[in-house]
């Protein structure tokens, strides 16, 4: 009885509760296969406590891919990279969005599942643009002292970067299952963490380094 009276005078740790177990609905029904009955008992509620606070289907999807998104630039803002001399400092974001994908299997199944509608909700909350902002603010950073030290290329483009790291990232992930069985049956799943992570700090670091940087 007291944690029935406590889960009805807490609005937000439901609408928490919602968006979780919306995640988990999304991530493996995708947005059309999902269904609110089903958030509705991940999230231990009634499917009209679910539309009382998120109208439908749509917005509630749309409010998921916006979480998903604040929480990993929220990780990424909290590793004081400013800190950090600029090759540190890409080392350490690389590795640790490897480690924040390979973590959070549903969020990337959720990605996957909003490219195969082309971006049909994303592009739909000016919100998220805004979010991601600070992943380029935070690289951008990285870059342009690595290249007032003299370490770093000085025609590199912020995006491409974003790019290179989050291609192998992504990858990892979301092809790790056909890439292992097709290329990597004998590797362990530890060993193919190791290598794949190793390769995005080299890729990336390659990459920026001149050519006249000692590695």
């Amino acid at each position: 009885m007291v944690e029935q009276v406590k889960r009805k005078n807490d609005p937000e740790g439901l609408k928490k509760r919602i968006l979780e177990g919306a995640l988990q609905a999304f991530a493996e029904y995708g947005m059309q296969g999902a269904r609110l009955e089903q958030i509705a008992g991940y999230a231990q509620t009634t499917k009209r406590m679910v539309v009382y606070h998120f109208g439908n289907k749509e917005n509630l999807y749309i409010a998921v891919l916006e979480r998903v998104y604040q929480q990993i630039r929220e990780h990424e803002t909290a590793l004081n990279l400013r800190a950090l001399p600029p090759e540190e400092a890409i080392t350490r974001l690389v590795e640790e969005s490897f480690d924040y994908h390979a973590n959070h299997a549903d969020f990337m199944r959720l990605v996957c599942s909003e490219n195969l509608l082309r971006g049909r909700y994303i592009s739909q909350s000016p919100r998220i643009k805004a979010l991601n902002r600070s992943a380029l603010d935070l690289l951008d950073d990285i870059l342009s002292r690595g290249q007032q030290a003299g370490l770093f290329h000085q025609d590199v483009n912020t995006i491409d970067v974003h790019r290179l790291i989050s291609s192998i990232c992504v990858h990892h992930v979301s092809n790790r299952y056909t890439f292992n069985t097709l290329f990597m049956s004998d590797n362990s799943e530890a060993e193919s963490i190791k290598r794949n992570r190793q390769l995005a700090v080299t890729a990336t670091l390659r990459y920026l380094r001149r050519c006249d940087t000692p590695a």
